[in-house]
């Protein structure tokens, strides 16, 4: 029996990483996407890290529960900063995990819920599992279906897709040790693309801006070392403290910990900009594809005797037919990317525990998503047939 107008589900939501920020713009994203006639029709969720995170609760349609949980939720509650590591780029406790099951619900009934939600959801995590014999095949990518995932693997996948592996451990998933998927697939779109039964696609991606590192801690910190110099490790310590201060005072990395989080934040940003790129010249070489199609098979066709122009015709689409190219299908799909940055409104993407989320900016950024989806969806209506 016929799929029905009402019941048909062709469309795919893409949500990039974003850390506090991006799930904060996302869930605005989310919010005016619900008030459009593509809502009902979303059939696929790909989220990774925040995306990972907005997507499930989109996928159970709790934005509501999502809004409460995000507006609630304090620097602590995600990464608490070991005592002997606050600053930034220090290693932190992954308390994420204990809140969401606190607050949401545990990895075993996010993941249930989901496997029995109308909405299938994809997230991406990266593997950083020890293969001593090396594998060629291995690509560290890790997709989890809510479809096909066990629900505690899927509900502990979500989690390791958000573990900002810059300043928490990665976690066991299923045998497999998975960290932030930002590294491998940060802005899942091609999985969307590649989805042969997605119809439309409707994307968030987090543009990342940072302010730059602040070396007080440095300062602090050398200050309260200084009384004890005279001990030999101290005068040692206080020694790399200077160094690091020089660093900092000409825009290098203080640290290592610094170092790691430049370098993820790079990994990131770039990974989601190729991402969308291929995406654009895929569906670039889409269309140019079809339109060499016509216009070989008329010209051809044109040229040919009255006698064998309807064999021929049939020979050209069938061998047109019959190639294969790298692309999902040979089919153009409409899609709206919208991208969105936090400005002034943005939240300490570094997660130090003396740095407060105020409720007002949180509301600000979701307001923010939500406009700037606005914004996206009046140009972009026409193609999407809204």
């Amino acid at each position: 029996m016929p799929e029905s107008e009402s019941e048909r589900r062709d469309v795919a939501v893409v949500l990039s990483g974003g850390g506090i920020n991006g799930i904060l713009l996302e869930l605005g994203f989310l919010r005016r996407l619900s008030e459009t006639s593509l809502w009902p029709r979303i059939g696929w969720l790909y989220g990774t890290s925040a995306g990972a995170l907005a997507g499930t609760m989109a996928a159970l349609d709790r934005l509501d529960d999502l809004e409460e949980f995000v507006l609630g939720l304090r620097p602590e509650d995600a990464f608490k900063p070991r005592p002997v590591w606050q600053f930034p780029g220090g290693l932190h406790d992954y308390t994420l995990p204990a809140t969401v099951a606190e607050r949401i619900g545990s990895a075993d009934e996010l993941g249930s819920a989901l496997a029995a939600a109308p909405i299938e959801l994809f997230v991406y995590a990266t593997d950083v599992t020890e293969y001593p014999e090396g594998d060629v095949e291995r690509d560290f990518e890790l997709e989890y279906s809510s479809r096909t995932a066990a629900p505690e693997t899927m509900g502990r996948a979500i989690l390791a897709s958000a573990a900002v592996s810059g300043i928490v451990l990665p976690l066991a998933v299923d045998g497999t040790i998975a960290t932030d998927g930002g590294w491998v697939r940060n802005f899942p779109l091609e999985h969307a693309y590649r989805n042969a039964d997605v119809a439309a696609i409707a994307a968030f991606r987090y543009v990342p801006s940072y302010p730059a590192s602040d070396g007080a801690f440095l300062e602090r910190t050398r200050e309260r070392l200084e009384r004890f110099r005279a001990v030999p490790p101290v005068g040692a310590l206080l020694a790399e403290l200077r160094l690091a201060q020089e660093r900092a005072s000409r825009g290098e990395p203080a640290h290592y910990g610094e170092l790691i989080v430049r370098l993820m934040r790079v990994a990131f940003a770039r990974n989601a900009v190729v991402e969308e790129r291929l995406a654009a010249e895929r569906e670039t070489s889409v269309s140019e594809l079809r339109h060499l199609r016509e216009d070989v098979i008329e010209t051809s066709v044109a040229a040919a005797p009255p006698w064998r122009r309807g064999r021929l015709r049939e020979d050209l689409e069938a061998r047109f037919g019959a190639a294969r190219f790298p692309f999902r299908h040979d089919r153009e799909v409409p899609s709206f990317i919208v991208r969105g940055s936090a400005g002034s409104d943005s939240l300490d993407p570094t997660f130090r525990g003396d740095t407060p989320w105020p409720v007002a900016r949180k509301r600000a950024l979701i307001d923010r998503g939500y406009a700037l989806t606005d914004d996206a969806l009046a140009g972009a209506g026409g193609v999407l047939g809204l």
